[in-house]
């Protein structure tokens, strides 16, 4: 007995592999079809049926849009049928997208976050007065948590001024003669007071299970 088998890697390949061989086929049964009228008959029956095999179209904005859009490319554009929308090209579907600009180079302390650098950018923004010297000040102390953060250790203010200066190409400017930042320990006390909690709750927690032991 002889099996006459067929496989895929022989067929015709298909352009949209979800909606099957079939539909293929219809499609170019549509494209050989010899006058335009029964070929816009076609058309929209397999819109019909191409719906039907992709329901959660009908909840895409303008489905039936989709839909054209698709035929036409399973057809490889070759199909001369009215469609409700405009055509598409197939010059469009395989045209190059515009390449992406690099981001920006970015800075070189990269311990104080974009954040930071947007802090930065508004501030200079914003007219000289109270509102602003204030939120430079905060912007500083907020710059010294980040690198003590990363350090782990100590810096002085006159480091976290120097940098402001150099972040703001100049425009902000703070001076040890004018402004004292927080100190390392108040800014870094909250996440000790917050380790130490939990270490005393950890600690609670052992003794009371020593105890139903």
């Amino acid at each position: 007995m002889e099996f006459d088998l067929e496989y895929n890697s022989k067929r015709e390949h298909l352009i949209i592999p979800e909606y099957g061989r079939h539909i293929q086929k219809l499609v170019n049964h549509c494209i050989a079809l010899p006058t335009k009228e029964e070929r816009n008959k076609m058309a929209n029956a397999i819109i019909e049926v191409m719906g039907n095999l992709q329901p959660h179209l009908r909840d895409v904005p303008d489905f039936k849009h989709k839909l054209w859009d698709q035929l036409f490319i399973m057809s490889d554009f070759n199909l001369d049928a009215d469609s409700p929308y405009p055509t598409p090209s197939k010059e469009e579907l395989t045209a190059k997208p515009d390449k992406l600009d690099y981001p920006k180079a970015s800075s070189k302390y990269k311990f104080y976050g974009k954040n930071i650098q947007i802090m930065i950018d508004t501030a200079i923004t914003w007219e000289e007065g109270e509102m602003k010297d204030a939120l430079v000040y905060t912007i500083a102390n907020h710059m010294k948590k980040c690198y003590l953060n990363w350090n782990k250790d100590t810096v002085e203010d006159t480091v976290i001024f120097r940098h402001l200066a150099e972040l703001s190409g100049g425009k902000l400017t703070l001076s040890v003669d004018d402004e004292t930042l927080s100190e390392t320990k108040n800014l870094l006390r909250k996440k000790v007071v917050h380790k130490s909690k939990n270490s005393k709750s950890s600690n609670h927690h052992n003794h009371k299970n020593r105890k139903k032991r």
